[in-house]
């Protein structure tokens, strides 16, 4: 275990990083930023994050729908995810060339939905669908991922704004459709995960529903951060 006793960490950044387990104690933390799976933090004796996820969802709706059992919730939250990135690519394209911009060391927005590329290939086609296909070339993983090149990825890739979408689209109606008759049954059964390794190896023993989970969550976390750096590159463009 490392220990940090008197040491001045003002402007440190943690990216990637497992914090389990971490204690702070007696520290100075003012305007300070968390943003990442987190869960039991406690702040001054008090458990905060159950506030926190009360605020997201009062903010954000459409979270209590992709969090449902019913199906029919499930295809309505996935409805209004696929909204609001419409909005956001509305908005990106007012801008050209801001889809290539990256801010903070963040994806830019045409690496972020060609992570969700990769993302609809793994966890809904390969977990859900039980697809045994190599992943559209332009899906972007993160580079903890092993053997990219040999899942289908191309590393290389620099697809446009255009190529993105299409492809994002025909992943959108493949997902809805798929909602639109999916049983409440069907989605707590097994998830039909082939027997190879590509990507997620850990998703094996999960349910179709924690799996479809996955990819909900990241359509939702990965627009939020979209839009938050569009955000500030507008912010910094009026300065």
């Amino acid at each position: 275990m490392k220990r940090y006793v008197d040491e001045d960490l003002k402007g440190a950044e943690f990216r990637e990083c497992d914090l389990t387990n971490a204690r702070l104690i007696g520290v100075v933390m003012q305007d300070a930023e968390i943003d990442g799976l987190v869960t039991n933090l406690f702040v001054n004796g008090v458990e905060v994050m159950g506030y926190v996820e009360a605020e997201l969802d009062r903010r954000h709706p459409v979270r209590l729908l992709i969090r449902s059992e019913d199906p029919a919730d499930l295809l309505e939250g996935w409805r209004q995810l696929r909204a609001d990135w419409e909005v956001t690519i509305e908005r990106i394209r007012r801008t050209p060339g801001v889809e290539h911009r990256t801010v903070n060391d963040e994806w830019s927005a045409v690496e972020t939905m060609r992570h969700l590329v990769m993302v609809h290939d793994s966890w809904f086609r390969r977990c859900c669908l039980g697809s045994t296909d190599l992943f559209t070339p332009m899906g972007l993983a993160p580079p903890f991922v092993p053997d990219r090149e040999k899942q289908g990825l191309d590393l290389s890739a620099d697809p446009s704004l255009d190529e993105v979408t299409a492809v994002r689209e025909s992943q959108a109606a493949e997902l809805g459709s798929w909602l639109a008759s999916v049983t409440a049954e069907e989605l707590q059964s097994p998830a039909p995960i082939p027997d190879n390794d590509m990507w997620p190896p850990y998703a094996r023993g999960r349910s179709v529903r924690q799996c479809l989970g996955t990819v909900l969550d990241e359509e939702w976390a990965h627009h939020g951060f979209c839009v938050r750096d569009l955000d500030l590159m507008e912010a910094s463009a009026g300065d």
